[in-house]
Order: structure tokens, then sequence, then C-alpha cells
């Protein structure tokens, strides 16, 4: 069995010494070297070769995301950021996806030998999870700002105005940068949308508010009890599962403090199932890039109900897991690109509105 070969870049010498040890005790991988700063890492993966790397921020001689930005362009190869920055700026961590970074661990802020040891199934985990990732040559942008919401919509032949519909989505490893992708081309008319994306509860009023100054669409974190409408996407807590509830004649949200489903809360198929249940035909799924089947039996339930529903095609995910087992379960209707996703959503959403009125 071919192991997967890890390069650790950290500039302390316990981390270093703390991951190598975490690396090593999984059958399935080994440290081939580690790198005190970026460019003595960099002259190792040139002599070394390694299928992942984990990455520390703040480091000498270059900044951590100074040094992914160079290595996604002229090297891509998966990258794993482990850094106590992860988890105190939500901006750091979210540009190093943005860059190219597969996935992230945020790094014990105290007592570092026995938090990294807690972390050790969370840490080989994601390695496992980067080495299958899809790595793209990046082309660069800046820093992202609020231009975006003056950017053209997608056409659509009518206009969405009825607060019956609702897009429901689903997305783990990939999932932040896909979503933006997703939101970004959405018009203020859109319907009401919900979002489970696996992410640690310190990060999604974050992204959720970084989402909300990329789009044009009102995005924030769910609270509960937000009433859905056109033009606003909630993104689950990373402390609870989001639900979908009627109240009279109105969609509502709902957190759940459950049992974690599919090893995951906010679970993708505890959204979907709600979605079937109260939502049926008037709802849209769309599952997007992520290791697991999370979300297959509820986008199956989806189906059952009426719902349509749209799948992330694998040339496009940085994982093709979750999307291919909602396929393999039969509740997918189409397979489309990322860069498609927004207009056939839409087009969908459209003429699912143009069949209800004629009923």
């Amino acid at each position: 069995m071919h192991k997967i070969r890890v390069l650790v870049v950290d500039d302390s010498a316990l981390v270093r010494k703390m991951l190598t040890e975490i690396i090593n005790s999984q059958a399935d991988m080994e440290v081939i070297g580690a790198a005190p700063d970026p460019l003595i890492a960099r002259e190792m993966i040139r002599e070394l070769n390694p299928d992942v790397l984990t990455l520390d921020v703040e480091m000498p001689k270059m900044d951590g995301l100074d040094f992914l930005e160079k290595l996604m362009r002229l090297r891509p190869m998966p990258v794993l950021m482990i850094s106590t920055l992860t988890e105190r700026s939500s901006d750091v961590t979210f540009r190093a996806l943005e860059l190219g970074a597969i996935d992230f661990v945020a790094k014990p802020k105290i007592d570092i030998v026995s938090g990294l040891q807690a972390y050790t199934d969370q840490i080989a985990n994601k390695l496992r999870i980067a080495k299958q990732a899809r790595i793209k040559r990046h082309s660069f942008v800046t820093q992202p700002n609020t231009v975006t919401r003056n950017e053209a919509s997608p056409i659509l032949p009518k206009r969405i105005s009825s607060t019956e519909k609702l897009i429901i989505v689903g997305a783990s490893t990939g999932g932040t940068e896909a979503l933006k992708d997703f939101l970004i081309q959405l018009p203020p008319d859109c319907p009401g949308i919900l979002i489970a994306q696996h992410m640690p509860e310190t990060f999604t009023k974050s992204f959720a508010d970084r989402l909300d100054k990329l789009c044009r669409i009102n995005v924030a974190e769910a609270q509960g009890d937000e009433r859905v409408l056109p033009g606003h996407a909630f993104i689950a807590p990373g402390h609870s599962h989001l639900l979908l509830k009627r109240s009279g004649a109105n969609y509502m949200t709902e957190l759940s403090r459950g049992e974690p489903v599919n090893r995951h809360r906010p679970s993708v198929d505890v959204l979907f199932r709600s979605a079937a249940k109260i939502a049926g035909k008037n709802s849209i799924g769309v599952i997007m890039t992520g290791m697991g089947k999370d979300g297959a039996q509820g986008m199956l339930e989806m189906h059952k109900a009426g719902a349509y529903n749209f799948a992330q095609d694998e040339a496009t995910c940085v994982v093709y897991g979750m999307p291919k087992e909602a396929v393999m379960a039969g509740g997918v209707d189409e397979i489309i690109p990322l860069q498609d996703m927004a207009r056939k959503v839409l087009s969908k959403a459209t003429s699912i509105g143009v069949q209800a009125v004629r009923v």
C-alpha cells in the first residue's frame, strides 16, 4: 500500500514533533520531512515530492498565505492549514481556502501537546481527504470586496416573486468557495435559501458575514424562527442542525441541538429531510462538493416528495463524495458544473413558478 507522504511546515519545533508523531501513528500515512519555514519547505517539496502539505500561517521569512499563493500558482498540491490563526482570524482561514487550501484545523492555543493529540483523528481524516482532492491551478484575484454586488445576475425568463419556492443546499469540503461562486450570481429576488455547510461553530457567522458583503442577496447565520423570504439565505450555525418548518403561511427556520447525523452537526440530511417534509415539490435541492454521504438519503426523500434536485459535477468538485453518493442513491435529477448551477437552479425555480400559476 502506498502511504500518503506528508510534509509538515511549521516554525515551532514542538508542533513539528507532535504532528510527525500523530501522522506517523496512522498506518496509511508518513511524514517524509518537516520544515521550519517556507523557504526550506520549497526545497523539500522539490526534493521529496510530497502528496500533502500541512502549513502554518505565521512563520519567519515568508508568511504562510504568501507561500500558499505562490505554491498553488507554480506547483499546485493538496494543502491542509494547521494554525492558531485559523481559529483566531476567520478572514485568514477563508483567504487560505480561497487560495486553494483544501481544509483547515485550528491549532490549540494552550497545552499544544494534549490539544493536538485530541485532534489526531480529525487531522488524519482531513489529510486523507486532501490526498483525494481535485487540485486546480489558480488564477488569482485580489482580496474579495463588495464590488460583486454590482455584477450582472443571470438573465431570467421571468421574475421570481413567489415566497413558495425554496432552494435547499448542502456542502462540505470545498464548499466555502463553491457556495460563494453560487450565491454571488443570485439576484435579489431569488427564492429563499437554506444552507448546511460542514464547518466549526467558530466560523459559520464569519462565513455568513463574508458572503453577505459579497452577494446581492442577504446572507446570515440562522438564529432560528426567521421567516425564509426571497433574497435571503440562512446558513446553519456550526453547533446546530438547521431545519425548515412552517408557521401558518410562512416558511421558518428551526435549529436543533440533536445528535450528529452522519457524524455531522449541522447535517445536510437533517436539512434535506425537513425540506422534503415541509416544502416538498416547492423545494429545489442542491448538493455540492464534500466527502462522505451526508445528504444522499435526504435528497432522495426530497426527490420522492416532488422536489427537483441538482448535484455538482465531478470535474468542478474539490471532493466528489457527497454529490456522487446522492446520484447513486437516485435522488438527483441533473448533474451540473458549478459555473452553471445558479442559472440552472434559477431557471428551474422560474419554470416551477409558471407551473404553479397554471394549476
